[in-house]
């Protein structure tokens, strides 16, 4: 490890490790030996680097989590949502992801995931999501999609008003 400030190599000693990020991770808390400034560092499992995302156009990229986490953020824009909550969630989507899938998956899935945590977490959210998702075409799609969600809602939460009742 390099010191960020004055880059000594290889002289830090660890004086806290925690796990973090659902277990996917381990936080340490170091000092360098040779300035005294303390630094931390994350380590993640290296397996998610090898896993191989398939476009709808056909090309392939490597799994890359922060596209998770952006494209939540996004549908969480301005909504009542914490960065830890989209962090859990991409903890969540990673999990399903890694347990089902060895070497590739299609980009369709992983956003189906991504839409099932979400449509959990923030209707609203989910909404936003979908809209970019399934890229609808007409309003009609965008309508159906609404009813959808606001029929969920309803049958979850029975006591609650309808947010479309006259």
């Amino acid at each position: 490890m390099r010191c960020p400030a004055c880059k000594a190599f290889n002289d830090d000693k660890v004086i806290d490790s925690r796990m973090t990020d659902g277990g996917s991770a381990v936080r340490r808390r170091r000092v360098c030996q040779a300035c005294g400034r303390r630094f931390t560092t994350k380590e993640r499992i290296e397996a998610e680097l090898r896993l191989t995302v398939i476009k709808r156009d056909g090309n392939k990229a490597p799994y890359r989590r922060d596209k998770i986490v952006r494209g939540v953020l996004h549908a969480c824009y301005k909504l009542d949502v914490t960065e830890q909550q989209i962090e859990e969630l991409a903890d969540r989507v990673e999990g399903e992801i890694f347990r089902d899938h060895e070497r590739s998956i299609q980009s369709e899935q992983v956003g189906q995931y991504v839409s099932a945590q979400l449509r959990a977490l923030n209707p609203i959210a989910y909404v936003r999501f979908m809209s970019v998702f399934r890229k609808f075409k007409e309003v009609a799609e965008f309508v159906e999609e609404l009813e959808d969600v606001v029929v969920r809602v309803e049958n979850e939460t029975p006591d609650q008003q309808s947010l479309f009742e006259a």
